[in-house]
């Protein structure tokens, strides 16, 4: 099933590869000379080194980080307001988004 994710999502294994507060490093998954197969093994092992969430809808498969990335994976548009885990507002109470700052990036 990981596998076929990655192919819909068009990407590599490293790209979905987590290396923060995993045992990427102990592991040594930073090496360049990994082949998929075998970081792909190492996720399957242990799964807390897959990037997540994962999301699939209709309108493709996608890793959503920042969360707000799941709005493009919806197949209706927001009708009501969105906020992020930590309370950052991204859609307003009329389902539009929420300008950012500058010098932030455009979800």
């Amino acid at each position: 099933m990981l596998v076929q994710l990655i192919a819909r999502m068009g990407v590599t294994p490293r790209t979905i590869l987590r290396e923060k507060d995993t045992p990427y490093a102990e592991l040594g998954l930073g090496n360049e000379s990994l082949t998929d197969d075998e970081l792909l093994d190492a996720m399957i092992a242990d799964p807390i080194l897959i990037n997540r969430p994962i999301v699939v809808s209709p309108l493709g498969v996608k890793l959503c980080r920042p969360s707000e990335a799941v709005l493009d994976l919806l197949p209706a548009t927001q009708r009501g307001a969105f906020k992020k885990e930590d309370g950052e507002g991204v859609i307003d109470d009329h389902g539009r988004r929420i300008a950012l700052a500058a010098g932030q990036e455009t979800p």
